[in-house]
């Protein structure tokens, strides 16, 4: 697959590059190789515009795939294409889902069973700072995936609060992950993707421009079993979130507020039109019937059952990892680790995901 990504990566660095047209691509040619070696009429027969068949063929002569994807190896991050194994599967089975996916951080975490999204204005009030951060802390502590955007406001308190009951949270960011948006949220970005996961459909270089982020938003509710709005005015960009999470089948939630607070106009408008009424985390793990997440995730952990499975679990536990970086860290010889490996795969308590970087099963 590694020899396959670094050309869906080089179609990515065109912006014009979105999900149909990747559909276009992987749906005519038996691989993205090909495709990148295709003649521009080729491109122009499935169904490309001659301009950006134009742009491709010049982009061609600039971008060296194999640099692009070393690039992002250094940087840390990881890119998962539509059709990879990887790929969330809930994020799949909504309308336009992005065709690459650029990630840093513990990847696998895109795929876990209970995820919710918080969103809500940039400029909350002291009420909805306060909702939004126990809301958060309470459902991580059930065992909750958190995802938000990492915008200043109701975002940065759903994100603080996963991360201060150390629960996983996933930020969606509308730009490059090497430009994290708001910059004052920067130390908050190093902090998601060490214990949870910094996620983009745009290529690095990216700025964080006004158009991206309704797109982006598609993205936090379809991740999502639901997204709960706290605080947003009658304009704000959670209301575009809440409206794709219906469109997408997912429950909305929403927070009452004073009818005098401009702030509570959107999720009081929510309830009247049907959203859920919340005001504790429990009133969401009742709707969607979570009462039991925290119990069925501690029951599907992973136990050791030697020292040197323990010492390799814990080197695992955040993110993929390769055999050699596991030898280096856990002080073990490498043939035994890699009879130890060998023994965990056959007994499913972790995956080669390929080139011998290993993930815990889930």
């Amino acid at each position: 697959m590694e020899d396959e990504i670094k050309y869906w990566i080089a179609f990515g660095k065109n912006l014009k590059m979105g999900p149909v047209k990747f559909k276009k691509l992987y749906g005519y040619f038996s691989s993205m190789e090909k495709a990148w070696e295709a003649k521009d009429s080729e491109l122009v027969k499935l169904g490309l515009e001659s301009d950006l068949v134009a742009e491709i063929s010049a982009m061609k002569k600039k971008i060296n795939p194999d640099k692009e994807l070393e690039r992002l190896n250094k940087a840390g991050i990881q890119t998962i294409s539509i059709l990879d194994k990887k790929y969330p599967e809930k994020l799949k089975e909504t309308y336009n889902p992005p065709a690459l996916l650029y990630t840093k951080g513990n990847f696998t975490i895109l795929n876990n069973e209970y995820l919710i999204a918080i969103v809500g204005t940039r400029k909350p009030t002291d009420y909805g700072r306060q909702i939004t951060y126990e809301i958060a802390n309470n459902l991580a502590k059930n065992e909750i995936t958190i995802v938000s955007g990492m915008a200043l406001g109701i975002d940065t308190q759903a994100h603080k609060g996963t991360l201060d009951s150390k629960g996983e949270t996933i930020a969606v960011l509308g730009c490059g992950l090497d430009k994290p948006y708001p910059t004052s949220n920067s130390d908050l970005a190093k902090e998601i993707a060490r214990n949870g996961c910094l996620i983009s459909e745009y290529p690095l270089g990216t700025a964080a421009l006004k158009q991206n982020f309704p797109a982006r938003n598609r993205i936090i509710s379809g991740l999502s079993l639901g997204v709960l709005v706290t605080e947003a005015g009658e304009e704000s960009g959670a209301l575009i979130t809440a409206r794709y999470a219906l469109e997408q089948n997912r429950e909305v939630f929403a927070i009452p507020g004073s009818i005098y607070n401009k702030n509570s106009l959107g999720p009081n408008n929510l309830i009247k039109l049907g959203a859920k009424l919340v005001t504790k985390a429990s009133d969401i793990l009742e709707e969607l019937n979570l009462e039991s997440a925290a119990e069925n995730i501690k029951a599907k952990k992973i136990y050791p059952d030697t020292k040197e499975e323990a010492i390799i679990l814990d080197i695992l536990k955040d993110e993929p990892t390769h055999i050699d970086l596991i030898v280096e860290q856990s002080g073990l010889d490498a043939a035994l680790v890699n009879s130890t490996l060998t023994m965990m795969e056959i007994k499913g308590k972790v995956k080669n995901i390929g080139q011998m970087n290993y993930i815990i099963s889930r």
